[in-house]
């Protein structure tokens, strides 16, 4: 009687498939534990606006890189010390700066945000930890609206961002900029444009 089951494996070593299925997810759990660097090696930096599809835009999927999202995609200190940790440590070798037109950073005045700031503070700001696990540090003799860091033109906004990353002393990567037009939905080099009329900076 033939045999109704017909398998393409040989018998019996159907755990070898299982034995790599739990492999993979260990790895995938303990990557960071097992010295395992993301899939492509790369840092994405951008803006936390919920308009940007970071993952769509750079063609990229769960496990090909860490994304770090603030406002206007700054390279602020705490960029600076993730991608130092994440080049030095976890062997990310790429760096992409993703900022973008239309971004909230470029649309008030500095007077008002930082009379809208004041205003949260109870109107004063010099007691006020702009990092509360450092509170000594602080700001020097810039200004908060230095500290916020508004954005006047957003291709300058992101060349310089990708300047910051490639001259600091304590990041060893290859870095790229790009500029998403949210008005285009695509991404384009800085000092190009694709869409035919795109937002500009508020002014005072």
């Amino acid at each position: 009687m033939a045999d109704s089951h017909n398998h393409d494996h040989e018998p019996g070593h159907h755990h070898e498939h299982v034995d790599a299925t739990v492999e993979d997810h260990d790895d995938w759990a303990r990557r960071r534990r097992k010295g395992i660097p993301t899939d492509d090696r790369l840092l994405v930096v951008a803006c936390m606006d919920e308009r940007i599809p970071v993952e769509d835009a750079l063609d990229i999927e769960l496990g090909d890189a860490q994304i770090f999202r603030n406002a206007g995609g700054k390279v602020t200190d705490d960029v600076i010390r993730s991608a130092a940790l994440t080049t030095q440590f976890f062997d990310t070798e790429e760096i992409i700066v993703v900022n973008h037109t239309d971004c909230g950073m470029m649309s008030a005045p500095d007077d008002a945000v930082v009379d809208g700031l004041e205003a949260a503070a109870g109107g004063d700001l010099d007691d006020v930890d702009l990092d509360p696990a450092l509170p000594d540090l602080s700001i020097g003799d810039a200004t908060v609206a230095d500290w916020v860091r508004m954005t006047d033109d957003i291709d300058e906004a992101c060349a310089a961002q990708v300047r910051y990353l490639e001259e600091h002393p304590l990041v060893d990567a290859n870095v790229h900029g790009y500029v998403y037009e949210v008005e285009s939905g695509t991404l384009r080099h800085p000092g190009g444009r694709i869409a035919e009329e795109i937002s500009t900076r508020v002014e005072d």
